[in-house]
Order: C-alpha cells, then sequence, then structure tokens
C-alpha cells in the first residue's frame, strides 16, 4: 500500500507517493520529482555519481531508503546555484571547463561543495582526499581539482 511522504528538496517541500519504504533516495529524486542529477551509477553507494547533500552532508542516494530521510533537508546540484547565481564551485567548473562526459560530475561537484562549506581555504591535498572515493573514468581529476581551488581563491 502506497504512503505519502513530503521531502524537503532544494528548499521546497515536496509529496510524493512510496510503495517500498527501502527504495533508494535516487529514485524519489530522479522518477518522482523529476531531477535529472543525482545519476545512477553503481547502485552500491561506491562511484559518487548519486551523492546528494543530506543535512549538508554529502550522502551517496543510491543506498539510501527514502524512509531514513524524514524532514531532513536534501540538496542535489540543481539546488547548489543556477544560471544567474551560480555556486563559486560551479562557475569554477565552468573556468577550468573540468566536464568531459559530465556523467560523474555530480558527485565530483557535491563532494567539492561540502568540502568548501567545511574549509573554505582547503589544501590541494585536502581537496584530493575529498575526491578519493569518487570515480571518473575520463580522467577530469585534476581539473576537478584546479576548479574546487578557484572557487576558494574567489570566495
Amino acid at each position: 500500500m502506497a504512503q505519502k511522504m513530503t521531502l524537503n528538496v532544494n528548499g521546497n517541500h515536496q509529496t510524493i507517493s512510496v510503495d517500498d519504504p527501502d527504495m533508494p533516495l535516487l529514485y524519489a529524486l530522479r522518477d518522482d520529482l523529476g531531477l535529472n542529477n543525482p545519476r545512477f551509477g553503481c547502485g552500491l553507494g561506491q562511484c559518487g555519481a548519486c551523492t546528494v547533500h543530506v543535512d549538508g552532508v554529502p550522502t551517496r542516494s543510491c543506498s539510501l531508503p527514502v524512509s531514513a530521510v524524514g524532514n531532513s533537508k536534501i540538496t542535489t546540484l540543481h539546488g547548489l546555484g543556477n544560471r544567474q547565481k551560480p555556486h563559486p564551485l560551479q562557475a569554477a567548473w565552468i573556468e577550468e571547463q573540468v566536464n568531459q562526459c559530465g556523467y560523474c560530475i555530480n558527485g565530483w561537484m557535491m563532494e567539492g561543495a561540502a568540502l568548501l562549506k567545511r574549509n573554505p581555504k582547503p589544501t590541494e591535498a585536502q581537496v584530493r582526499e575529498a575526491f578519493s572515493d569518487l570515480i571518473c573514468r575520463c580522467g577530469t581529476h585534476n581539473a576537478a581539482v584546479r576548479a574546487v581551488l578557484r572557487a576558494a581563491k574567489q570566495a
């Protein structure tokens, strides 16, 4: 039997119908709310493509049951900024021309934004550590690190 659940996503309260409370948050965000980020990567919480912030903490949405979210504030890549007012990391990402295929961008930006919130002036080593459990097959790692460092300088 489906139950109604209200999620606080990117500052908006949205109600969805949930058949299975163990359904991953990722599915609710993509399928029920129509957000094209985060992405499904491995389905095991290992690659980072599905990363969102739950109460400010980077969280793998593919392995978090939607029922575990409760009243938490969920922020996706869409919630960081927009074209008119991008997040400093989004602007730096463009300036550094980080993207290649762009599939993993969600995880890298969400981890980078969380790092900048915790530590506005990280060292290169700290940025690399924050990114250590993310997977990118295109090899944009160094450009992503440069983007975080650029955003830190501009803040």
